[in-house]
């Protein structure tokens, strides 16, 4: 496999001196979004860059790719976030 799904794009890390709750909530629990979605990937079989997209789950067709340091593009239409 070329691309390597990561997960959700765009989780916020808790600070060190948060409390399991938080942790918790970092850890173990994601949005199960059907439809526009944004995720990281891998390019596995090739440079190894990570990089986000927004993908909608329900057809897995790809509207975006950029880079992970940026926020995600607006879309517009039915179905966008």
């Amino acid at each position: 496999m070329e691309f390597q799904y990561g997960g959700e794009a765009h989780i916020a890390r808790p600070t060190l001196d948060s409390d399991d709750s938080a942790w918790s909530q970092y850890l173990f629990f994601r949005d199960n979004t059907k439809g526009v979605h944004a995720e990281r990937w891998c390019h596995a079989r090739g440079c190894g860059q990570w990089f986000n997209a927004l993908r909608n789950t329900t057809t897995h067709e790809f509207f975006a790719v950029y880079r992970a340091t940026d926020p995600p593009p607006a879309l517009g239409g039915p179905g966008a976030r």
